[in-house]
């Protein structure tokens, strides 16, 4: 009987931020060391004002709605891009979800073994040690979580 083997799943959360990118990075670096592949997943949401929705407005909203993904799409490529190229040497698979970014990641976390997130994007305030998505990422997770700080020293 032949054992088929499974490669481990890591998905790493991406905004955009240098910490994300320094998140992908660690990630692609574990994915070559176990012979894993990643799932770099970035959230989008769209926040509809509903009293602002007139005749026109509503004739345009999906076609916005369309826009925010795609807009999505394109700044995770170009942030995996940044972070470590074209050509990365492991399988590194991009997704673009629809909801709030620390929902999105819990729920990626659910089929992962190993979730890797930045520990702050872009909001907050400049000297927090962790952002709010992180903060519920490493609560609510599905399984490990590693945090990656900007700067941190790596191995290259």
């Amino acid at each position: 009987m032949s054992e088929q083997t499974i490669e481990p799943l890591i998905v790493v959360g991406v905004d955009g931020s240098n910490h994300s990118k320094e998140a992908v990075r660690w990630a692609v670096a574990q994915a070559a060391m176990t012979g894993g592949r990643v799932h770099a997943v970035m959230a989008w949401e769209w926040n509809r004002n509903p009293f602002a929705i007139g005749p026109t407005a509503a004739e345009t909203a999906d076609a916005e709605v369309v826009t925010a993904e795609e807009a999505a799409r394109r700044k995770l490529a170009d942030t995996v891009a940044a972070a470590v190229g074209t050509s990365p040497g492991v399988p590194v698979f991009r997704r673009v979800e629809q909801g709030s970014p620390a929902q999105v990641l819990v729920d990626a976390s659910k089929e992962a073994d190993l979730m890797v997130v930045g520990t702050r994007g872009y909001g907050g305030f400049k000297g927090a040690l962790l952002g709010s998505v992180s903060q519920q990422v490493v609560q609510y997770s599905a399984g490990t979580v590693v945090l990656v700080r900007e700067g941190e020293d790596r191995n290259d």
